[in-house]
């Protein structure tokens, strides 16, 4: 599309980011102008209830009720669905991409299980889907994957995707909250829903590195065979004793490339202070990505909100508007329609470093006999920690950090440990994540 051509938009959805979406476009609608060289021009707004967009002080005259007639019109081009969800959602995103408009989208969980199918429709109809707002906000790794980084063999990705679960965290760390409370003023400051389970059970971060994982790898993920635990388990314990061992506990999604396949994961993880992640904190987002040319790469920013978010939606309408955006969709081979099944990796085939806490009867040999098993696992233990319990009832806590090891080995090593008569409770078992090897 050259300068001299209107883009037509049609928001579907004037919620946070729909609402955000809006006012640039129309507060700000010459300085994108200005910036993309051709003009981009709000013509609808498709909602139920339009008390948002009448507080944000939108014209009446794009309000519509009635999608079908919005894709009817020749005059808008790209449909952005930002209403959220797996359903209601699809059905919107199907009915643009069969009417012949682009869409752009922030739909993380649409995308994670329905992205193939999405994909092949749209390019069935000549259109594409523009996502980069889905990820991490305002952060820009969608582009990086799918431009600057082009060139590089992807060898992994660790990543800090959700700003609650960061939050959350961040507060158990730098002030000792429990998870309960920590949740309690994450909730209290608009961090989190009044039901946090999407993010603090670790689905949401699964959703962005299934996504994140395809472009950088080329291959089709399988979202259910992705390993997930999240925060909501932690215990305050586990972090004081980390930070003694030099540790910070984030929730990471990790996508990693192993000879014999890709390890996708989201969980808990401890990483040392020193890790480029660690100073991370608060409702920010980071995702570190290595390439074989470049090494390692970071991409940092506000993960969520209305305007965050909203800055990467305005961003895809513009690279459609410029053509852009087609022609990455019709000639890269990174899109999940294309692309082969990637290889995943059960979770047992995983090497890495743990840390163990063993809650033990304090009796002499107790730690020989934990040694022996681990030895018979081939676990190596990299360092010891124990403290005196101050109930007795609860055992002596044993802190062990181990070398590499397969984590099937590590886990049928501790059902041997905690079926041990001296074991108090079951083991916690966090793994231990270190900096990436560069391979330049």
């Amino acid at each position: 599309m050259n300068r001299k051509q209107t883009t037509g938009v049609a928001i579907v959805g004037c919620g946070t980011v729909g609402g955000a979406t809006a006012t640039m476009l129309t507060r700000d609608a010459e300085l994108v102008s200005q910036r993309c060289g051709t003009r981009i021009e709000l013509r609808y707004i498709v909602d139920e209830d339009f008390t948002r967009a009448e507080e944000l002080g939108m014209d009446a005259s794009l309000f519509r009720e009635d999608l079908d007639k919005v894709l009817g019109d020749d005059s808008v081009q790209i449909v952005a669905e930002l209403v959220g969800g797996t359903t209601v959602a699809k059905t919107i995103i199907e009915k643009a991409l069969a009417a012949g408009k682009h869409v752009v989208t922030a739909n993380k969980a649409l995308l994670a299980h329905h992205g193939a199918e999405l994909w092949a429709l749209a390019r069935s109809n000549n259109v594409c889907i523009a996502f980069e707002g889905s990820c991490t906000g305002g952060v820009p790794i969608i582009g990086a994957l799918c431009g600057g980084l082009l060139g590089n063999r992807i060898d992994a990705i660790f990543g800090i995707v959700n700003g609650t679960c960061n939050y959350i965290l961040t507060e158990m760390t730098t002030r000792g909250q429990s998870y309960e409370e920590a949740l309690g003023r994450a909730q209290g400051d608009g961090l989190a829903e009044a039901d946090p389970t999407l993010d603090v059970a670790g689905v949401d971060s699964a959703h962005k590195i299934a996504i994140l994982a395809a472009l950088a790898f080329g291959r089709r993920i399988d979202f259910e065979a992705i390993p997930v635990s999240g925060i909501d388990s932690l215990d305050t314990m586990d972090i004081r004793f980390g930070q003694e061992l030099g540790y910070v506990v984030k929730l990471l999604a990790i996508a990693q490339r192993q000879s014999d396949g890709l390890s996708l994961r989201v969980r808990p993880a401890f990483i040392s202070k020193e890790h480029p992640l660690a100073w991370v904190s608060g409702p920010f987002n980071a995702v570190s990505v290595y390439g074989h040319a470049t090494g390692h790469t970071m991409y940092y920013g506000r993960g969520a909100g209305g305007f965050p978010t909203a800055s990467a939606v305005v961003a895809d309408i513009a690279a459609i508007a410029l053509g852009t955006a087609q022609r990455y969709s019709a000639l890269l081979g990174i899109w999940p329609d294309q692309a082969p099944e990637a290889n995943q990796l059960a979770i047992e085939a995983v090497r890495g470093r743990y840390y163990l806490r063993v809650m033990a009867d304090d009796r002499p040999g107790v730690l020989a006999s934990i040694a022996e098993i681990l030895a018979e696992y081939n676990i190596s233990i990299c360092s010891v920690l124990q403290h005196e319990s101050s109930h007795a009832n609860a055992g002596v806590p044993v802190i062990i950090t181990t070398y590499e090891a397969t984590e099937g080995d590590v886990l049928a090593a501790l059902r041997k440990i905690d079926a041990m008569d001296v074991i108090k409770s079951k083991t916690t078992c966090i793994g231990i994540v270190d900096e990436h090897e560069e391979r330049l």
